[in-house]
């Protein structure tokens, strides 16, 4: 129970530290995608920005407009935050280590129906998303939380169908077991050979990456958080702490996506070539204590990919969003699905 509660502390703390991190490293990229300089008066190079704006968002006024529903007003920003956290319980963060002779997973748990559970979890952020539109008795904050719901369903379909093709190859549902599989992927003249699976799976982990922008509410995949359109969409309403909550939110399920597409498509916490050194890697503790610094670089990677595209595509419409989620992504999943269990049959 201790090391549960323990791993559950550190897991929280490390990403909501990522979080602050990240708004920092928002702003610098995209600085520079638009020749400026970013946050540079908060600290050296701006590094304080991150708290700057918690303490300024800690300490401003809350307002709860007079007919909302004062419990489910309050309640949104809590459901919106809380599943990509929950998510994060079940993606191995590193290997087992060895500390003080006793094995460590670094992970909170592994349960051999882990994607379900993230499938669970993961459907249950819309409801943080229309019950803050709902809730506020706002008209454009209701079209917002309504829009984006649509936007959030439109996606979640192709998404899911896209993770079969790695179950497929996987042949388990456990994450780890995913990761591991990624270690031994083929044999090549009697030897085993490791390939990560976005090179099998190409056209899975395409449609994964896409609608994991359009799930987090990445420009340019969110025209309906237009603020030009819908002022501020469903979290026009909130102020304060509670808003602050809402932008958490966002963050939080970048890193919780980004961790589990590295799990399913990147090997894992497996470092590059992890079995074609000979042995190297276990050398120098490439599979033991290094292994969350490769879990981590991967993930960093894909979320620097995510603000690169914010600051590189202008917004799309939201017609040709949500037809390009039913129209291209869904049956592209459906074919991939039959592509690779139709190879898998004949191979």
């Amino acid at each position: 129970m201790l090391e549960a509660i323990t791993k559950s502390i550190v897991i929280v703390i490390v990403t909501l530290t990522g979080c602050a991190t990240m708004t920092w490293v928002e702003r610098k990229i995209v600085a520079r995608t638009q020749a400026r300089y970013g946050p540079n008066r908060t600290g050296p190079f701006g590094l304080l920005q991150p708290l700057a704006d918690a303490l300024k968002l800690l300490f401003k006024e809350e307002l709860i407009p007079a007919r909302a529903d004062r419990i489910l007003f309050i309640l949104a920003p809590i459901v919106a935050v809380t599943p990509p956290l929950l998510l994060l319980g079940v993606v191995p963060l590193g290997a087992t280590v060895n500390a003080g002779g006793t094995q460590v997973a670094l992970s909170l748990t592994d349960i051999n129906v882990a994607v379900i559970y993230v499938c669970a979890i993961a459907s249950l952020s819309v409801y943080g998303v229309i019950l803050a539109g709902w809730a506020s008795n706002n008209p454009y904050a209701s079209l917002g939380g309504l829009r984006s719901t649509a936007q959030m369903l439109s996606f979640q379909l192709p998404q899911a169908l896209a993770v079969v093709g790695v179950l497929l190859l996987s042949g388990s549902m456990s994450l780890n077991d995913i990761v591991l599989r990624q270690l031994a992927t083929l044999q090549i003249d009697g030897k085993d050979v490791g390939v990560w699976f976005i090179f099998l799976q190409p056209v899975a982990g395409l449609v994964f990456l896409l609608t994991a922008l359009v799930e987090t509410d990445r420009a340019p995949f969110d025209p309906f958080q237009d603020d030009h359109a819908l002022i501020a969409s469903y979290h026009t309403e909130y102020s304060g702490v509670k808003f602050a909550l809402f932008f958490v939110a966002r963050y939080v399920k970048m890193i919780a996506i980004s961790a589990l597409g590295v799990t399913l498509f990147f090997g894992g916490w497996l470092p590059p070539f992890a079995n074609l050194l000979g042995g190297l890697w276990e050398r120098i503790g490439g599979f033991s204590w290094l292994s969350p610094l490769w879990f981590g670089g991967k993930v960093l990677a894909l979320l620097v990919i995510m603000v690169w595209l914010r600051a590189a595509l202008s917004r799309l419409s939201s017609d040709r969003l949500v037809s390009w989620g039913w129209k291209v992504l869904l049956p592209l999943s459906l074919l991939n699905i039959v592509v690779t269990a139709g190879l898998m049959v004949l191979l």
